[in-house]
């Protein structure tokens, strides 16, 4: 199965992230390693993705799960038995040509748009994991219109962060 990664997964399996609880912590870790693993990810052919991932760990230097899977995936990217390589069309006003037009997207997050863009545009459509980025929650039936499932790994957590956000 080929999967997207959101940052934050990343980010929370390092420990680089104070609220969420220790589960989510494990739980993003543990999707880390499966993914290393017995599964595929999915980049955009201008690494953008994988520049994003770089910018927030330490893939050659730190020794925490989130590190190691960028490890992984810089190491894996031009692997076809392990990556799948998207290229994205720009599109002035969506970012990208592949990003759905739709009215309840247009106050999607810019630097998120590629993940979204990158699921698709690719044929299978792959999910995107998120673990800690409530605002995900009210995207997610727009984007399930259009084919894009959002997976939320710590749904406990993820919930608890849109209450406190957003009151509901």
């Amino acid at each position: 199965m080929t999967v997207l990664v959101d940052t934050n997964v990343i980010l929370v399996a390092n420990g680089q992230h104070d609220a969420v609880s220790g589960d989510c912590v494990a739980t993003c870790a543990l999707t880390l390693q499966s993914i290393m693993l017995k599964e595929r990810i999915a980049l955009d052919s201008d690494c953008a993705i994988l520049q994003e991932y770089q910018n927030k760990t330490k893939p050659f230097t730190g020794n925490r799960a989130g590190d190691a899977f960028v490890k992984w995936a810089i190491q894996n990217q031009a692997n076809i038995e392990r990556c799948d390589v998207v290229p994205l069309e720009p599109n002035e006003q969506r970012m990208f040509e592949s990003f759905p037009d739709d009215e309840r997207l247009s106050n999607f997050d810019a630097s998120d748009r590629k993940f979204v863009a990158v699921a698709a545009a690719h044929p299978d459509h792959p999910k995107i994991l998120q673990a800690a980025d409530s605002k995900w929650i009210d995207w997610a039936p727009a984007l399930a219109d259009h084919e894009i499932e959002v997976e939320f790994l710590c749904p406990a957590d993820i919930h608890r962060f849109h209450r406190n956000k957003f009151g509901r």
